[in-house]
């Protein structure tokens, strides 16, 4: 009989026991670039080139691209947009790897 109870309490501390929590991890969205959607119309890149060109006029001397995106307030890629208009308008001289007004 003693086998018995010392049975039966073994299954009621199992019984008892408090059920595990299963924790699902989900996977986490790729993070994408925070990167706003860039509309390319002449209107808006006739701003960017605008932007380009205050730039350059205010520094007063060549840059990089990355020092004019930097110094517009603008991305590279915007820069480079900037750039492409101002040269096609020939208002721009290479200097090396650097822009400056013509």
């Amino acid at each position: 009989m003693a086998e018995k109870k010392a049975t039966a309490k073994k299954a009621t501390e199992i019984k008892a026991a408090p059920a595990k929590k299963t924790t699902v991890k989900k996977a986490a969205a790729p993070k994408a670039a925070a990167k706003a959607v860039l509309a390319i119309n002449a209107e808006n890149v006739g701003f960017k080139a605008g932007d380009v060109y205050q730039a350059l006029a205010a520094a007063g001397k060549a840059l990089t691209v990355k020092e004019i995106a930097k110094a517009a307030k603008i991305s590279e890629e915007e820069t480079l947009l900037g750039l492409g208009w101002l040269f096609k308008e020939g208002k721009l001289a290479n200097d090396g790897e650097k822009v400056t007004l013509a």
